[in-house]
């Protein structure tokens, strides 16, 4: 398994805030630029996503990958996984949500990607921190304003 990248970022607002935002995954699109499209797939008995198709277009990179939801850990935790993807090879990431107890939220977003051509290790891992930078930019926006 590749290292992982990782970026935390703090957000005012509230832990049930943030966690009301990033467990809607339908919604992703309506603030994520980099997150076109959310198909729900399968829920659990809770109705929550647990198997989402998402069209995803971050620059060169342009896939539609099948993810799985774990939400065995939430609401402190939100873990997804690659299913399938015509690109990429690897998708593993996470959400973690910590309340600091006075209405802010720390948010870590936890990212590895492999894809189905070479690329060196180098150029993968700031592609993955841009990634985690710009959507955590883009979750504070959402819920900030």
């Amino acid at each position: 398994m590749s290292d992982i990248s990782t970026s935390t970022v703090t957000v005012e607002a509230s832990a049930a805030d943030v966690q009301a935002v990033l467990f809607d995954l339908p919604s992703y699109p309506t603030w994520s630029t980099s997150i076109k499209s959310v198909n729900v797939i399968a829920k659990d008995d809770q109705g929550r996503a647990t198997q989402v198709q998402v069209s995803v277009d971050a620059g060169a990179l342009k896939d539609k990958p099948t993810l799985n939801y774990d939400w065995s850990k939430a609401p402190s935790r939100l873990d997804f996984s690659l299913e399938d993807a015509d690109l990429l090879t690897e998708m593993t990431g996470a959400y973690i949500i910590k309340d600091n107890g006075d209405d802010t939220t720390d948010v870590t977003y936890e990212l590895t990607v492999g894809l189905s051509m070479p690329v060196p290790a180098m150029m993968r891992k700031k592609a993955e921190k841009s990634t985690i930078d710009l959507a955590l930019k883009q979750l504070k926006e959402k819920l900030e304003n």
